[in-house]
């Protein structure tokens, strides 16, 4: 069942707190004005509830959920996606949601997230831009040759632009954006247990070809079973998981390829293949058996074994993009979400199977990218700066994101002041009125922000919250 376009709100609660700034005090206004302007004369329907705040925006946890909240006003209740972003940026929006949900105790947060979970399992697929181009999930792969070797008939591909750039071209009317906003609250389905009954999960539903959006919906879904409980997300995240071991192993003797084409060996989907499996190992019951700890160890450690020997991490110890046709480092642009993604997988890898080789390494890269990615303010860019497309507009928040994990894991002055600094200068130099985040995080604020930069910034809000 599939509803008109609909955005998922916060309940009805009041507006502020008891104490609040004269900051604080004129959300009402902003929230209400920023949507009668992004809906007028194109829609009906009523501007989204607030979350009562529990802080003040001096404070992280407040500065994170007025955060939350302007997000919300993309979240499409219909799709199950946020309106102006991207298939997979999506999911790294809704990982960003989880992550909040498990770092503030606003019972109205964890609650938000449990929908935004509930709503987007049962209508994101049919969203998937390219779905049923890997095949069947759970089929034994009998051949090499991928199953499709055109993007003509989805119109669903990815190419490198300028500056090697990483862009998603998605088929014609994919992302327009039509139908009534309303309270999720107010739809026949309310029980969150009913919504996830409903959607009957399905691997294949959430495969397009491509299998770093794969994983990253696989992680997405990790992060939905941990502010759960619920085992059909995690049951869903090995589902994809299996289904991208089929890629394995590349003409470079290991790894996964960038997509079903088989063209390309690159950092991004080694990074989330190794992550993957190090979470579910950290998250399923013992043994060796398919789907058991043992398994996912396994393939954790055999995808950093190659991932080490592959040549991909430079001299500098940061990330290149992948490997060239002759399975040498090709020197491309070291993007900051190539230095984050890794970050997460060795630290849960760590966890699952302890071993000081894994730390050392994520420190190692973690501080070369610092010194690499952050300016004289200590604050993080990537190399098409405030000019990034879509793609690379969401690649900061990913660094951040691990950076806050190895944080947690081995702590280090230099990562706490990274993470605060940059947390600070989003707030205060990369906000508008609205508390609408730019890809700027230096400032100052470029307008029009959109649920990519909005959710990549607040990746570094959330991560002040635990440092």
């Amino acid at each position: 069942m599939h509803f008109s376009a609909l955005v998922l709100f916060a309940s009805q609660a009041p507006l502020v707190p008891d104490h609040v700034s004269p900051e604080e005090s004129s959300i009402s206004f902003h929230v209400a004005a920023l949507w009668n302007l992004k809906h007028q004369g194109s829609r009906v329907g009523s501007p989204p509830s607030p979350l009562k705040l529990t802080a003040s925006t001096t404070d992280p946890t407040g500065r994170a959920e007025l955060a939350l909240q302007s997000l919300q006003i993309w979240y499409n209740a219909g799709t199950g996606l946020w309106d102006t972003s991207g298939w997979w940026n999506s999911a790294n929006a809704m990982t960003m949601v989880a992550n909040l949900a498990k770092a503030d105790s606003n019972a109205q947060v964890k609650d938000l997230a449990t929908r935004v979970f509930a709503n987007t399992i049962m209508q994101a697929p049919a969203k998937n831009p390219q779905p049923g181009v890997e095949g069947d999930a759970n089929a034994v792969q009998t051949t090499d040759e991928p199953s499709n070797s055109t993007e003509s008939a989805s119109g669903y591909y990815k190419s490198m632009g300028t500056n090697d750039e990483p862009v998603s071209t998605y088929p014609d009317g994919w992302s327009q954006i039509v139908g009534e906003y309303v309270d999720i609250k107010s739809l026949p389905i309310f029980s969150k247990a009913g919504m996830i009954g409903a959607a009957a999960p399905d691997p294949n539903q959430w495969l397009d070809g491509f299998y770093d959006d794969d994983l990253w919906w696989a992680l997405g879904w990790i992060g939905a079973y941990d502010v759960t409980g619920d085992t059909q997300y995690l049951t869903l995240a090995g589902g994809i998981f299996k289904a991208v071991t089929k890629s394995w192993p590349t003409v470079c003797g290991g790894g996964i390829y960038w997509s079903w084409e088989r063209e390309y060996t690159n950092a991004i989907a080694n990074e989330l293949f190794l992550s993957t499996a190090a979470h579910l190992a950290n998250r399923v019951p013992e043994g060796t058996a398919e789907g058991q700890k043992g398994y996912y160890v396994d393939w954790a450690k055999k995808e950093l074994d190659w991932f080490v020997n592959s040549g991909m991490i430079n001299e500098q110890g940061t990330i290149n993009d992948g490997l060239d046709s002759n399975c040498k480092n090709n020197n491309r642009t070291a993007w900051s979400y190539n230095q984050g993604v890794i970050l997460n997988g060795l630290v849960e890898l760590d966890r699952a199977s302890p071993d000081p080789s894994h730390l050392d390494l994520a420190n190692r890269i973690a501080k070369a990218a610092i010194e690499e990615l952050a300016d004289e303010n200590g604050v993080i860019h990537d190399k098409c700066g405030p000019t990034c497309g879509p793609d690379a507009s969401q690649f900061k928040g990913i660094f951040a994101r691990g950076l806050q994990a190895l944080q947690e894991a081995s702590p280090d002055q230099l990562y706490e002041n990274t993470i605060k600094v940059n947390a600070d200068s989003v707030w205060n130099n990369d906000r508008d009125e609205a508390n609408q985040l730019s890809i700027n995080w230096a400032g100052p604020f470029i307008a029009p922000a959109n649920a990519t930069t909005h959710s990549s910034a607040m990746d570094v809000l959330v991560a002040a919250l635990t440092v």
